[in-house]
Formats: C-alpha cells, structure tokens, sequence
C-alpha cells in the first residue's frame, strides 16, 4: 500500500466544514507560573487553514461560509475533530461551532 502525506494544502473540507490552525496555549499564568502539560487549556482561539465549499440549502445551492481563510476565529471549547498534520495542530469543525471572528 502506498503511503499518503497529509497537509493542509491537500486535505479539502467537505460541506460546511473548516480547519482551523490552534493557537499555542498559554504556558505560563498571568503570575508567571509555569504550568505543566496537563494544566493548560485546550485553546479556543485559531486561524482558518481551509474551508469547504458551504453548506447545501433545502433547494441544493450551495451556502457561501461567512469565514474566509486567515481569518482568526473563536469557537466552541469542545467541538471539532483534533487533528495532526506533520507538526502543526489542527481542528475540524463545522461552520456552526465557530462562536465569533477575532479582529
């Protein structure tokens, strides 16, 4: 069998699905403790990486995403599928979850 590499670049959401690229946890708290692996958060904040075609309407157009990509977005805390691409953290989620852009 053939060995696939994955990456961004070849990876093409379907429907009204997007990756986004996870921003790096915080490592240290606001009183300069450094926390451990298993204290950090699970980021909520990222940068649109890819974007599928949009969501089908009831009469089978296609509705356009409102994100575009490099878009920094914030969404749900639990949604979304983790995923590794060779050494850069992925999430991929439906349009839905995305809570708010990020200016």
């Amino acid at each position: 069998m053939a060995a696939v590499t994955l990456s961004v670049s070849t990876v093409k959401p379907l429907g009204d699905r997007v990756f986004v690229k996870v921003s790096a946890s915080e490592e240290k708290t606001a009183g300069g403790i450094l926390l451990p692996d298993a204290a950090k958060e699970k980021p909520q904040v990222g940068e649109i990486a890819a974007i599928g075609p949009g969501k089908r309407s009831d009469d089978g157009s296609r509705q356009e995403p409102e994100v575009k990509i490099g878009d920094k977005v914030l969404y749900s805390k639990y949604a979304g599928t983790d995923i590794k691409l060779g050494t850069e953290e992925y999430v991929l989620l439906s349009e839905k979850d995305i809570l708010a852009i990020v200016s």
